[in-house]
C-alpha cells in the first residue's frame, strides 16, 4: 500500500492506494468515521462492494445506513441530492454523521456536496471505485451536481477526511469506463509532466491490461500531482484551473449530447485534442504535438474527435462554463507538452478555426 498526504489549507488528509483495501477496510476507516455513518452508492456498485463497507462498519460498531442512487451522469442532479437529504433527515443523521461516498465520480461529487451542505458540513470519506475517481475526482474536495444549463454549476469546495482507493475494484469496471478514466491520466501528463507522458507512451499497454505495477504507478503519480496542486491552490484561483484541460470543450459535448451519452472521460479526451488545436492557433503547439496527444488518446480506447454540431451551440454551452470571467471565455491550453496555460478568447474566430473540421 502507498500513502500520500493532501496538505490542503483547510485540512490535511491521507490517500491510501493499494489492492485489496476493501477487504481490510475497517483498519483504514477507523480513524475517520464517527458513531454513525451514511453510505452513499449506486445500484451498480452496491452489489459489488457495499457489503464490504457494511462489514467494516459493523466491526467498528458504527451505526449505519445506505442510500442507493441510480447509476449514471444523468442522476448527478438536484433530485439525487434531495433524496440523500431526505434519507439523512429521516434517519436522524447529525452533524457528526460520516458520509461515505462509495463509487465513481458521480457518487463522490454528489455525496460530497451533500456532506458539505448537510447541517453546514458533515465529515465524509471517499472510497472511489473507478479509475477516473481514483486518479482525479475523489481528491481535492471539488463537490457538485449538474444543472440542465451547465455541468458542476452547483457545488462547493469541501475536502474529505480520507480517500481509500482499492485498485482491485478496477477489475470490475467495463472497458469503456476504464478508458474514460485514462482521459484524466493523460490529462495530468499533458498539463504538467512531460516525463510521465513519455512513460505512458511506453507503458500504455500494461496500464490498459491493469498490470499491477503499472496501474499502481499510474494512480500514484496522478494523485501526487493532484495533491501538490490542491495544496498550492485549494479553491482554484490560479494553478488548479490547469486541471480543467479539455474540460471546457468536453463539458460542451456532454451538455449537447445529453449527460451520460458521452462519458465524462470520453468528452474530456476529445476536448483535450481541441485544446491542443486551440494551442496551435495561439502558436504554442505544433500539429505534431497535437498528433502525439491524439495518438495516445486513441491507444487508450478514447475518441480523439468530438461529435459534429453547429458552432453556435458550442458557443452557447461554453459561455456557461465556470471559467468564464467578466463575460470573457477562458480555456486551459498548453504552453508546450507538459506545461499548461490559460488562453483568454475574445475573438470567437479562433474557436471557429479550432472547431472547423467538426462543424
Amino acid at each position: 500500500m502507498l500513502t500520500l498526504t493532501v496538505a490542503a489549507p483547510s485540512h490535511s488528509y491521507p490517500i491510501f492506494i493499494g489492492s485489496g483495501l476493501l477487504a481490510g477496510l475497517a483498519q483504514h476507516l477507523a480513524p475517520y468515521v464517527g458513531k454513525k455513518a451514511a453510505v452513499i452508492t449506486n445500484d451498480t456498485v452496491a452489489p459489488l462492494y457495499l457489503q464490504s463497507v457494511q462489514t467494516a462498519l459493523d466491526a467498528l460498531n458504527v451505526e449505519h445506513f445506505s442510500v442507493i442512487l441510480p447509476d449514471g451522469e444523468a442522476y448527478k442532479n438536484i433530485e439525487s441530492l434531495n433524496h440523500i437529504y431526505d434519507e439523512l433527515l429521516r434517519r436522524h443523521a447529525e452533524r457528526g454523521t460520516t458520509v461515505i461516498a462509495l463509487g465513481g465520480g458521480v457518487i463522490g461529487d454528489t455525496a460530497g456536496f451533500a456532506a458539505a451542505t448537510y447541517q453546514r458540513g458533515a465529515p465524509f470519506v471517499q472510497i472511489p471505485t473507478t479509475l477516473l475517481s481514483q486518479v482525479d475526482s475523489s481528491v481535492g474536495g471539488k463537490t457538485a451536481v449538474n444543472h440542465p444549463l451547465g455541468k458542476n454549476m452547483i457545488g462547493a469546495f469541501y475536502q474529505p477526511q480520507a480517500v481509500i482507493a482499492d485498485l482491485a475494484a478496477l477489475s470490475t469496471l467495463p472497458p469503456r469506463e476504464f478508458s474514460a478514466g485514462m482521459a484524466e491520466v493523460i490529462k495530468y501528463a499533458l498539463l504538467g509532466d512531460a516525463d510521465f507522458l513519455d512513460w505512458l507512451e511506453n507503458n500504455i499497454a500494461a496500464v490498459m491490461a491493469q498490470e499491477s505495477e503499472a496501474l499502481t504507478q499510474t494512480v500514484y503519480r496522478c494523485c501526487q500531482m493532484k495533491a501538490a496542486i490542491v495544496a498550492a491552490d485549494e479553491t482554484e484561483r490560479g494553478i488548479r484551473a490547469h486541471l480543467n484541460l479539455g474540460h471546457t470543450f468536453g463539458h460542451a459535448i456532454e451538455a449537447e449530447m445529453g449527460y451520460g451519452n458521452w462519458l465524462h472521460g470520453e468528452a474530456v479526451a476529445a476536448g483535450m485534442v481541441l485544446a491542443c488545436r486551440l494551442s496551435e492557433q495561439t502558436g504554442h503547439l505544433t500539429p505534431a504535438d497535437t498528433g502525439r496527444a491524439a495518438a495516445l488518446i486513441r491507444r487508450a480506447g478514447l475518441p480523439d474527435a468530438p461529435p459534429r454540431f453547429p458552432f453556435e451551440k458550442w458557443l452557447a454551452h461554453m459561455r456557461h462554463d465556470k471559467k468564464v470571467s467578466g463575460g470573457t471565455m477562458r480555456f486551459v491550453g498548453l504552453e508546450r507538452i507538459g506545461q499548461a496555460n490559460i488562453t483568454t478568447v475574445e475573438d470567437t474566430g479562433i474557436l471557429r478555426r479550432t472547431l472547423a473540421p467538426y462543424l
